[in-house]
């Protein structure tokens, strides 16, 4: 079944200058491999549709169940060198939520919110 990464993860993020640090952490140990296997550093990247304009690198922390992706030219510039507020790591850092994974319907019971899923 596919659901949204926040069923699956959460985000943390920070920006310097015009790289954004996004890191996601899986809930749960088995969703790690779903993760690693599905959230590329070439799909993270196409999900931000071009506005991530540089080098996106993917960094395993497989100890502690979590990725931590460097986007390089993702925000115009930085904070004094644009007017597109919005664009700061936080906001970067939410929207990867939305990003779909394919999850076993065997591992359901541990997603997050899985109450508000439609069932088959």
């Amino acid at each position: 079944m596919k659901v949204q990464l926040q069923h699956v993860a959460h985000a943390r993020s920070g920006d310097k200058g015009d790289t954004s640090n996004i890191a996601v952490f899986a809930y749960t140990p088995e969703f790690y491999p779903l993760l690693k296997a599905q959230l590329t550093a070439e799909r993270f990247k196409a999900f931000y549709a071009g506005a991530i304009k540089g080098e996106v690198i993917r960094y395993e922390v497989g100890n502690l169940d979590a990725m931590n992706f460097v986007c390089h030219g993702a925000l115009g510039g930085g904070v004094s060198r644009s007017l597109c507020l919005d664009n700061y790591g936080k906001a970067l850092s939410a929207a990867i939520l939305a990003f779909e994974i394919e999850v076993p319907e065997i591992l359901r019971p541990q997603l997050r919110g899985a109450h508000l899923l439609a069932t088959a």
